[in-house]
C-alpha cells in the first residue's frame, strides 16, 4: 500500500469503517503512531468528512489530514460479496472502528461473533452518539448533540446570552480520544486474555467527563454551573482583555501565587490583603472590580508589551491566536506542531503532527488522506482476490 509503517504501534492493523469525525479522528490517532489503517468507504457513498469545511482545486483540505496514513479501500457492506470481503478483511486485523446505528452490523451479518470467528483476539470499537443500549440507542447521533446534552452549551456563552455551542467538533474529538484510549485499553487486556472484546462508546459520555463534577455538585448542592462567558466560576481576574494595538490576551489566575503577581503587576498590590482573595471562589464574587483593574492597565499597552511585563513577573498570560499565529510562533516551531507534508494534488501542505512526542519511535504523517478506493484492488488481492473477481466485483457494484 501506500507507505510503510512506523511507531509505536508498528505491526498493529486497523480497519476503519466509520465516518465523519469521532471514529475516523480516533483511527487518525492510531495511523499517526505507526498502526496500519485501511479506511472503509461506500463505493458510492464516500465518508461525508470528505465534503466538510474549505476546499482547494476540488481537494477537501479536512480529509487530508482526516484521512492521513490511511489505505482506501470502497466495499459495499450491504452486499453478501462485500460482507464476505470485509470478512475477510476483518480476520486479518486488530481492531475494527465502527459508526453504525445500533444493529446495522447484526444486520448486514457482521456481528462480532461472525467477524471475530477466526480471530478471537479482534477489538470492535462501536462509535455512536448514545451507545449501544438505552431508550436513544436507534437516535440519530452527532457531536452537536452531545455539546447540548453533556451540559457544556448550557455552561458556554455570556450570563445573558443563549447557551453556547462551539464552532467545530468539540465533542467528536474529545470522542476520538477516548476511542483511542478504549481500544489501547482493550489490546493490553488482549495480551493476558487472547481475546478481544467489543468497547461501546457514547459521544454524549466523554465531554460529560471533561466538565468537571457537575454531576456531584448537583447532588450534594443541587446547583449547576452559570454561564460566565470568559470569566470562571472558580477564579478571578481570568478572561480575555483588548490591547492597546487592537489584539487580544487571555489572563488565567487558577493558583493563588499567580492570582498576586498579577495584581501587584497591575498596580493594585492593596486587594491582595483583601480577606476576600485569599481563594479563587471568592475572587470570582470579586470579578467585576479585579476586570476593571486588570483591564485598564492591559488596555494601555501593546500585545507584546503586556506578554512582556507578564513574563518578567511570572505571571501566566497568552496571546489570544488564529491560525496565522500559531504557523509563526516559536514555541510550537519548538515542539513541531506544525508539519509539512507531501501531498500528490497540493504539493506541500501544512498541518497539525500527531498530539505528542516519544523518546522512542516516533509518530510520524507519512502520507495525506487518499482519494476514495485509491487502495481497493491492492487490498482485495492480498485477502485472496485474483484480478478476475476483483474486475467482476467492480463490474457488480460491490467494490
Amino acid at each position: 500500500m501506500s507507505s510503510n509503517s512506523s511507531g509505536a504501534l508498528e505491526g498493529l492493523r486497523v480497519v476503519d469503517v466509520s465516518t465523519l469525525f469521532a471514529g475516523p479522528m480516533a483511527a487518525m490517532h492510531l495511523g499517526d503512531l505507526g498502526a496500519e489503517v485501511i479506511k472503509v468507504e461506500h463505493p458510492r457513498r464516500p465518508d461525508p468528512a470528505r465534503g466538510h469545511g474549505p476546499a482547494k482545486n476540488g481537494h477537501n483540505l479536512w480529509w487530508k489530514t482526516l484521512g492521513r496514513n490511511k489505505s482506501t479501500v470502497q466495499i459495499d457492506l450491504s452486499r453478501v460479496e462485500g460482507q464476505e470481503a470485509f470478512t475477510r478483511l476483518a480476520a486479518t486485523a486488530d481492531v475494527v472502528i465502527e459508526n453504525f446505528r445500533p444493529d446495522t452490523l447484526e444486520r448486514w451479518n457482521l456481528a462480532y461473533d461472525v467477524l471475530s470467528a477466526s480471530n478471537p483476539g479482534l477489538v470492535l470499537a462501536r462509535v455512536t452518539g448514545f451507545g449501544q443500549i438505552g431508550p436513544y440507542r436507534r437516535r440519530p447521533g452527532f457531536g452537536t448533540l452531545a455539546e447540548a446534552m453533556s451540559g457544556f452549551a448550557a455552561a458556554t456563552g455570556e450570563p445573558d446570552g443563549p447557551p453556547t455551542l462551539p464552532p467545530f467538533g468539540l465533542a467528536d474529538g474529545i470522542a476520538s480520544l477516548a476511542t483511542a484510549f478504549a481500544i489501547m485499553s482493550a489490546l493490553h487486556a488482549r495480551t493476558s486474555t487472547g481475546k478481544g472484546q467489543v468497547i461501546d462508546l457514547a459521544i454524549i459520555e466523554p465531554i460529560l467527563a471533561m466538565l468537571g463534577p457537575q454531576l456531584t455538585r448537583w447532588d450534594q448542592l443541587s446547583t449547576v454551573q452559570p454561564r460566565t462567558g470568559n470569566r470562571s466560576a472558580n477564579n478571578a481576574p481570568r478572561n480575555t482583555y483588548r490591547t492597546s494595538d487592537g489584539r487580544w490576551v487571555a489572563i488565567s489566575t487558577s493558583s493563588q501565587n499567580i492570582a498576586e503577581r498579577v495584581m501587584t503587576l497591575v498596580g493594585r498590590a492593596e486587594l491582595v490583603d483583601e480577606p476576600w482573595f485569599a481563594t479563587g471562589g471568592q475572587r470570582a464574587q470579586h470579578a467585576d472590580l479585579l476586570d476593571e483593574a486588570v483591564g485598564a492597565w492591559v488596555v494601555a499597552r501593546t500585545r507584546n508589551e503586556v506578554i512582556e511585563a507578564f513574563e518578567a513577573a511570572e505571571a501566566a498570560v497568552a496571546p489570544v491566536y488564529e491560525a496565522p499565529d500559531i504557523m509563526a510562533d516559536p514555541q510550537f516551531a519548538a515542539l513541531g506542531t506544525v508539519q509539512y507534508v507531501d501531498d500528490p494534488d497540493l504539493g506541500q501542505v501544512a498541518m497539525q503532527g500527531p498530539l505528542f512526542r516519544m523518546s522512542g519511535a516516533q509518530a510520524s504523517i507519512r502520507f495525506t488522506g487518499r482519494a476514495p478506493g485509491a487502495d481497493t484492488d491492492e487490498v482485495l488481492s492480498w485477502l485472496g482476490y485474483s484480478a478476475p473477481d476483483i474486475q467482476r466485483l467492480r463490474e457488480d457494484g460491490v467494490v
